[in-house]
């Protein structure tokens, strides 16, 4: 009885496949705005029938709406370059498929296998890897790649409704491509399988038995109807072309499709039936890609993040023994979690990398999520934890209330890490991990900031001792040499004839005058301000003398030194918003004045190029983590009572964009309100144009009690009794700096919560009395936090006062308009942040602002530099200061920053260490290499 054979028309099903395409390009869309699917096409040399498929992938991803790229390399590339331009492609964020043309076309040797195995799995849509092909041989069709031809034939099975679940099938050939994964594709849909190959004997009799045969050995016209059981189905993915019967060269398929008629219920046919089945799965493959590349690299939810369990002990070890006990998650893990791409990252070791800025490019559409500052009371010398309670908002904010979270913190100096005061990892069991890399050199950034800052500093005089000792056609000849016959300006030297308005571009054209303007700097030494600078506290670097050696020529002059975290470049890097913003501003600070009061830039001392060199790498922020694993951007760290002492605008920037609109980024601001936060709003918010939702104003019994006149604190002697027992009159007596605190923040419209930062000795009383004193003022919440005991459990009902402050819009406003004039702006921060009655300028203070102002710095920000101990110009004035007049010693410029900083009473730049330094204590064990003694 003859049977009717129909064809499985492969063009129809695979139209069908291109339209759910275009859906799922729609849906990727809604996804994210502006993302578009990709993949390259990597072709070695310029075979016809290989040119033949790419032009069909080609056409059909511009049909649906895939960015296709070809990739032609010429028949001469060699497998190593091959193999570069795969991991190119692999790095290459826009690319989410990637397809290496075979066979290669090539006069040199390559491996197949080793070519397919560069491909990273996750953009491998061929699926020719060994780990796909062990994916799907184990089943994990959800994370593997179905190769696309063996995929068509599984769909070309199920269009004609035949049961696959318990059929016999039979698959005709063994290759990587096709006929390998066949098999485990049937397999794994419970049909019972058999392989055939070249060495297979009695391959009619296999055939005979089969409901399902797949014909895929490359051998044109091979299996013959009379071979096959009566209404098998038929799936021909063979294409040879030959001469038919007329002379004609025609295409035929491993089966001879006239034979089989009256034989087989269905049929594909060739061509018409798998190729453009191959096709359209290779484009459904691609998509999967891009939608999988979604979902490990777009700012949603961190689905995958794991966190890192705490063994919490009473009492609390040292902060070294507990950080010694966590062992961190390998850094590419914690990457991976918050959805960074491999090259966006820099390793520096397994704990700790650099986070590339083409990660901002990459989520430039994503929204931002809730920015949190963490500012604090007038603090102590020894310090109230906001840098612990920080990290400990984040360990709960992540590890307990599950939410996308980053940590933005400043690098800490090696000054006072080896002096009084220690690191500044956070404390107990809120810390960063490793502790003594993130305390120590960390990636070098600070070491980076010496360098560029002192080779400023040696280049100033070194320019004053050159134009004192030669004319000036000496100086031109030198400074611009005549190399092969030619002098030529370099472009930083173009750029100061610009300056100059000289528009000439051929030095030999310059007259007398312009290379005398060209090469005379003429610094006036008395103007200059620039220092150099070492990251140690070194007290007798306060003040030198340089130039001593016979070969300077008697050009000397005092200088000093200034601690790293106190330079210019330190702020410029902490303010900076990409390498081409950096790389100006480093161009545009002023190191002194000419004679005739021009302002000198690092550009006229022909540097600003390369300081941006030298700062390349200390641009990128910081990968680490807590010791509960939730991640941490460390980046800058500029001083708050001498700078404006908050970690970089790009930290926050990259943290907002990764966290997604709902996570929570939390920042810190140096030392109290006062300092530290209204820097951060005054600054930092206008340059990087964020708005916080939300300020947690950390205050501890210790220093509230200092405020209400409680016995002298000092750093290394006991505390007095008034500190470890209970005193509810002291105390309140010194919540008139907490409440004057939450009144500044609220000069700038953003909610605060209070952080009461639990010490073993505080009584349930203290801490009533401080919540309401708070609520009263006007704070949103004010909570008791027990993180540097408990780690983020301790500090859960803060991360939840904080959700609930950040649903609130804040109604943020500046302190100033930049266009008052630059002592009333310095007037308002005194009345309004201090509570002074006025300010009183120094002579020296009035000429600064004359000559600033002449020099067209007038509407610069004020970065007040001031003690950290007292609301006012003197530290021994506690609580909150009335009735003084704040006494203006100086303003200084830092153009490249872009802020003015004048001196509020006798400021140090570089500390100096005490009678009993930290390294006391501080040592490695030769044997482990572990560090002992520091905190």
């Amino acid at each position: 009885m003859s049977t009717t054979t129909r064809i499985i028309d492969g063009k129809e099903i695979a139209k069908n496949i291109r339209d759910k395409c275009r859906l799922m390009i729609d849906d990727l869309r809604k996804q994210q705005n502006d993302f578009k699917p990709g993949f390259a096409v990597v072709q070695v040399g310029n075979r016809e029938d290989s040119n033949v498929y790419i032009r069909h992938k080609l056409k059909a991803a511009e049909e649906i709406g895939i960015d296709a790229r070809l990739v032609r390399l010429d028949s001469s590339t060699t497998e190593r370059q091959l193999v570069q331009q795969i991991e190119d492609l692999n790095n290459d964020p826009t690319i989410h498929g990637i397809i290496v043309q075979l066979p290669f076309d090539s006069v040199q040797t390559i491996d197949a296998n080793r070519i397919a195995n560069t491909v990273s799995p996750d953009k491998d849509i061929d699926g020719l890897s060994d780990l796909n092909a062990g994916l799907l041989s184990h089943g994990n069709l959800d994370k593997c790649f179905v190769p696309c031809t063996p995929n068509g034939c599984l769909e070309l099975i199920k269009s004609t409704g035949t049961q696959i679940e318990g059929a016999t099938a039979v698959v005709v050939g063994r290759s990587k491509i096709v006929g390998t994964p066949m098999f485990e594709l049937l397999k794994h849909h419970s049909a019972t399988v058999t392989i055939c190959h070249s060495k297979t004997k009695n391959i009619q009799d296999i055939i005979k038995q089969a409901e399902i045969v797949i014909a895929c050995l490359g051998k044109p016209k091979f299996i013959q109807g009379s071979w096959l059981k009566e209404n098998a189905v038929v799936i021909d993915c063979g294409i040879t072309s030959m001469q038919g019967d007329n002379g004609k060269t025609r295409l035929f398929g491993d089966v001879d499709f006239e034979s089989c008629q009256g034989i087989a219920s269905w049929i594909t046919p060739v061509p018409g039936g798998v190729g453009p089945m191959t096709v359209a799965l290779l484009m459904q493959n691609t998509l999967t890609a891009a939608q999988r590349y979604l979902n490990t690299y777009s700012p949603l939810q961190w689905n995958s993040m794991t966190y890192l369990p705490l063994a919490l002990e009473a009492p609390v070890p040292s902060d070294l023994e507990i950080a010694k006990k966590q062992i961190p998650k390998d850094i590419q893990q914690l990457a991976r979690e918050i959805h960074l791409h491999n090259n966006e990252l820099e390793l520096y070791g397994t704990k700790k990398a650099k986070i590339k800025l083409n990660v901002l490019e990459r989520l430039r559409n994503a929204p931002n999520g809730k920015y949190v500052v963490v500012s604090g009371i007038t603090p102590t010398p020894l310090g109230e934890g906001k840098s612990t309670t920080a990290i400990g908002l984040c360990q709960a904010l992540g590890a307990h209330l599950k939410k996308n979270v980053i940590g933005c913190l400043r690098q800490p100096s090696q000054g006072p890490t080896f002096g009084i005061k220690g690191g500044a990892a956070g404390g107990g069991y809120s810390q960063v991990i490793p502790m003594e890399e993130f305390n120590l050199h960390l990636t070098g950034d600070i070491h980076a900031i010496t360098a560029a800052n002192n080779l400023l500093a040696a280049q100033i005089d070194a320019r004053m001792f050159h134009e004192n000792t030669q004319n000036d056609q000496q100086l031109f000849n030198r400074l611009v040499p005549t190399i092969d016959s030619k002098r030529k300006f370099s472009p930083i030297q173009q750029k100061r004839l610009n300056k100059l308005k000289i528009n000439k571009t051929d030095p030999m054209t310059l007259t007398t005058d312009e290379i005398t303007a060209f090469v005379r700097l003429n610094i006036d030494p008395s103007t200059i301000t620039w220092q150099r600078v070492v990251d140690t506290n070194d007290r007798f670097l306060r003040k030198i003398t340089i130039g001593q050696a016979a070969t300077e020529k008697n050009f000397t002059r005092e200088t000093n030194f200034d601690i790293t975290v106190a330079s210019e470049i330190m702020a410029v890097l902490a303010l900076t918003s990409s390498l081409g913003d950096l790389r100006e501003r480093l161009g545009k600070m002023v190191v002194a004045s000419s004679r005739d009061g021009v302002p000198i830039t690092a550009d006229d001392l022909g540097v600003g190029g390369a300081l941006a060199v030298l700062m390349r790498d200390a641009i990128k922020p910081t990968l680490m983590q807590t010791l509960e694993g939730t991640p941490i951007l460390v980046h800058a760290g500029p001083f708050a009572n001498i700078a404006h002492g908050n970690s970089s605008i790009l930290a926050d920037q990259i943290g907002l964009k990764l966290v997604g609109a709902d996570g929570y980024i939390v920042t810190e601001a140096g030392f109290g309100f006062d300092i530290g936060c209204e820097k951060f709003m005054d600054i930092k918010c206008r340059y990087s144009g964020l708005i916080p939702n939300c300020v947690v104003l950390v205050a501890t019994m210790r220093a509230l009690k200092v405020h209400g006149g409680g016995p002298k604190v000092e750093a290394g002697t006991p505390l007095p009794p008034e500190y470890t027992q209970e005193n509810l009159p002291l105390l309140e007596r010194g919540t008139q700096n907490l409440v004057k605190q939450i009144q500044n923040a609220q000069y700038f419209g953003v909610n605060v919560v209070v952080a009461i930062n639990r010490f073993k000795t505080d009584t349930q009383a203290e801490i009533d009395l401080v919540k309401r004193i708070a609520i009263e003022n006007g704070a949103t919440d004010a909570v008791m936090a027990d993180h540097w005991a408990k780690g983020g459990s301790g500090a859960t009902d803060l991360a939840r006062a904080v959700e609930k402050a950040c649903l609130q819009k804040p109604d943020f406003k500046f302190l100033y308009d930049l266009q008052l004039p630059i002592e009333e702006k310095i007037r308002i921060i005194a009345q309004k942040i201090y509570g002074a009655d006025d300010i009183k300028l120094s002579e020296m203070a009035e000429k600064r602002i004359q000559l600033f102002t002449q020099q067209g710095f007038n509407d610069l920000p004020i970065c007040m530099a001031k003690t950290h101990l007292s609301l006012s110009h003197d530290p021994s004035l506690k609580g909150c200061p009335k009735n003084f007049i704040l006494p203006i010693r100086d303003i200084r410029a830092s153009i490249g920053a872009g802020f003015l900083y004048p001196l509020v009473g006798e400021m140090s730049t570089i500390p100096g260490l005490p009678t009993r330094p930290c390294f006391y204590d501080i040592d490695i064990d030769p044997i482990t290499e572990e560090i002992y003694g520091l905190f």
